[in-house]
C-alpha cells in the first residue's frame, strides 16, 4: 500500500509539472468560500507561484455572501474566475455545460470524494469536514461528564443541567454556544443543524428523509419533533447575548475562550481556534476538543462527514493551467500547507500529513469506527436555508414560536410552501 501511495503521489506530481510547464497562463483566479482558510490558501498560492511562475489570485467570500449570486453577476459582467467553489447539486447545476471534466487529472485516482455531475468529474475535493456537537473535553471532565454517556435526549438534558449548575465554578458564560441570527447565520441553522434531522444516525446511503424532502418538501413529523425538542434545549441553555443576534466570530471566540462547554459548529472551527483565536484558545489551556452526535433520539451514534464543497474549473483559455494547479495541490507540496496550515483533513489517499487540528482525531475515530452519516442536505432546494428555514429557527429562539410542536408545524408548512414555489 505504501509503495502504491508513493507511485500515485509521484504520478500526480509529474502530471502537475508537465501540465504547468505546458501552460501559457501567467495568472489564475480562485474564488474560495471558506474565509477561515484565506491565509493558508494565499500561502499555498504564493508557493505555487514561486515554483511555477503562475500567479493564483485568491478571492475569499464568506459570511452572509451568496457566492453563487456573486458568480452569476461576474458571468454577466466582469468575467468568471478560473476556479470557484460549488457546495451543492444546485450550485453545480447553475453551470451545466460550462465546467471542465477533470477525470483525466492525476488527483482523480487518489480520492473517492470528487464531485461527479452531468459534465463528468467536475468537483475537486479539498477537505473533509464533520458536523457534530462540538465540546470542550476539559470542561466536561471537570464537571464529571463522560461525553460517551450522552446517547439521547434525556442524557443530553441531564448533562446540560449539570453544567448549568456548575457554570460559575467552571467559568462558563453558558452551557452551549448556539446562534439563530437569521441574516448571516441562516446556513448554520437552516442547513447544518437541519442536516441532523435528515441524516443523524443513518447509514451513509440512507436517503429516507432527504427523499421525503425532495418529494414536495415533506417532513417526517415524529422524527422532526424529536429534533425540535433538542433545538428547544439549545435555546434554553444558550448564551442569551449570542442566541438571536450574535455573530459567527463571537460564537467561535466564546468556545475557544472556554466560555461555552458545547458549540453548534462543525470541525471547520478548528482552523479559526488555532489562528484568529489562538491567543484566547491558549489562555483557555488549548483544551482538547471532541464531538458527540446530535442524539435527539436515543441511540443516534453518528456524526455527519463529507466534502463540504468542491472547486470547479470554468472552461476557458486557462482551463489546462487551472487543472494543473489543482493537480499540484494534491501533491505533498500543496497538501503540506493545506493540511498543516489550513487544518484541512485531506481527502487524498496518498497524503501523509495529519492536521494539527482540534477535531482531526475525532473525525478519524468516528470514520474508523464506521460511525458517520452523509450530508444529504446538499441536495436541498437552493436557498431553502436563507429564504425559508433560517427565519423559523430565529422565531423559535425569540419565543414567538412557543414550543417544539409549533416549531414542527410551522417548519413543515414553510418547507412545503417553499418546495411548491
Amino acid at each position: 500500500m505504501k509503495k502504491q501511495a508513493m507511485l500515485i503521489a509521484a504520478g500526480i506530481l509529474a502530471a502537475a509539472i508537465a501540465a504547468t510547464n505546458a501552460s501559457a497562463a501567467e495568472s489564475l483566479r480562485l474564488v474560495n468560500g471558506k474565509i477561515e482558510v484565506d491565509a493558508a490558501l494565499k500561502e499555498v498560492a504564493a508557493k505555487y507561484e514561486e515554483e511555477t511562475g503562475v500567479h493564483v489570485e485568491i478571492e475569499s467570500m464568506g459570511g452572509g455572501v451568496n457566492i453563487q449570486d456573486e458568480l452569476k453577476k461576474q458571468y454577466q459582467g466582469t468575467g468568471m474566475p478560473d476556479i470557484f467553489v460549488c457546495g451543492s447539486d444546485a450550485d453545480f447545476g447553475n453551470w451545466d455545460g460550462l465546467l471542465a471534466d477533470m477525470s483525466d487529472c492525476a488527483w482523480a485516482a487518489d480520492t473517492d470524494a470528487g464531485y461527479v455531475g452531468t459534465d463528468g468529474l467536475v468537483g475537486f475535493p479539498y477537505t473533509t469536514e464533520a458536523i457534530g456537537l462540538a465540546y470542550n473535553a476539559d470542561i466536561l471532565e471537570k464537571a464529571g461528564i463522560d461525553p460517551a454517556s450522552i446517547t439521547g435526549p434525556e442524557s443530553m438534558r441531564a448533562a446540560f443541567e449539570t453544567l448549568d449548575a456548575q457554570k460559575d465554578d467552571l467559568g462558563l458564560t453558558a452551557v452551549i454556544g448556539w446562534c439563530c441570527e437569521a441574516q448571516n447565520l441562516y446556513w448554520s441553522t437552516g442547513s447544518h443543524s437541519f442536516a441532523n434531522y435528515l441524516d443523524a444516525g443513518l447509514d451513509r446511503d440512507d436517503t429516507t428523509y432527504s427523499d421525503l424532502l425532495a418529494d414536495g418538501g415533506q417532513i417526517d413529523h415524529d422524527r422532526f419533533l424529536a429534533y425540535a425538542e433538542m433545538v428547544g434545549l439549545f435555546n434554553e441553555f444558550s448564551d442569551p447575548a449570542l442566541l438571536t443576534s450574535g455573530t459567527y466570530d463571537q460564537q467561535i471566540l466564546g468556545f475557544a475562550s472556554g466560555k461555552y462547554a458545547f458549540v453548534t459548529q462543525g470541525s471547520w472551527i478548528g482552523a479559526t481556534m488555532t489562528s484568529d483565536d489562538a491567543e484566547q484558545y491558549a489562555e483557555a489551556g488549548n483544551f482538547k476538543c471532541g464531538m458527540i452526535p446530535y442524539a435527539f433520539q436515543e441511540g443516534i451514534d453518528t456524526i455527519l462527514t463529507n466534502s463540504p464543497s468542491w472547486w470547479a474549473v470554468f472552461q476557458n483559455d486557462n482551463t489546462d493551467a487551472a487543472k494543473a494547479f489543482l493537480d499540484w495541490l494534491a501533491t505533498d507540496a500543496g497538501q503540506e500547507i493545506l493540511v498543516m496550515k489550513g487544518g484541512f483533513i485531506s481527502p487524498f489517499k496518498s497524503c501523509s500529513f495529519v492536521a494539527e487540528d482540534p477535531f482531526a482525531a475525532t473525525i478519524s475515530e468516528y470514520t474508523a469506527a464506521g460511525k458517520t452519516s452523509a450530508w444529504h442536505w446538499l441536495k436541498n432546494k437552493s436557498g431553502l436555508d436563507q429564504n425559508a428555514t433560517g427565519q423559523i429557527y430565529l422565531d423559535y429562539a425569540l419565543g414567538s414560536i412557543p414550543d417544539a410542536e409549533t416549531f414542527t408545524e410551522v417548519m413543515t408548512q414553510v418547507i412545503a410552501d417553499y418546495y411548491a414555489s
